[in-house]
């Protein structure tokens, strides 16, 4: 059974930071693309970040240069740095696996999210 934990979510001051973590089970972090994607009240699910089995990243243009994704596979969790935070980028936080391929084809999994809300 596959899971996904996300933490490290809160409430910060714009130009804050804060480190999200997405904790797997059931799959390994670094044989599957992995991805973050944010949902604010209104809006449609979008993708923030992701990084594919070979450790490339990329990012929605809104959050380059602000925002680092990576993993530590001992540990099979996958990191969202996030800095010089700014009140759009408040939203629920989701954690994404796609696990398969296009020949046996891919499931995707969601982890609960986590809040983060930037504002003074």
């Amino acid at each position: 059974q596959v899971q996904l934990v996300e933490s490290g979510g809160g409430l910060v001051q714009p130009g804050g930071s804060l480190r999200l973590s997405c904790t797997a089970s059931g799959i390994n972090v670094n044989m599957n693309v992995m991805g973050w994607y944010r949902q604010s009240p209104g809006k449609q699910r979008e993708l923030v970040a992701r990084i594919d089995s070979n450790g490339t990243p990329n990012y929605a243009d809104s959050v380059k240069g602000r925002f680092t994704t990576s993993r530590d596979n001992a540990k099979n969790t996958v990191y969202l740095q996030m800095n010089s935070l700014k009140p759009e980028d408040t939203a629920n936080h989701y954690c994404n696996a796609a696990v398969g391929n296009a020949w046996v084809g891919i499931t995707l999994y969601w982890g609960r999210g986590t809040q983060v809300t930037v504002s003074l």
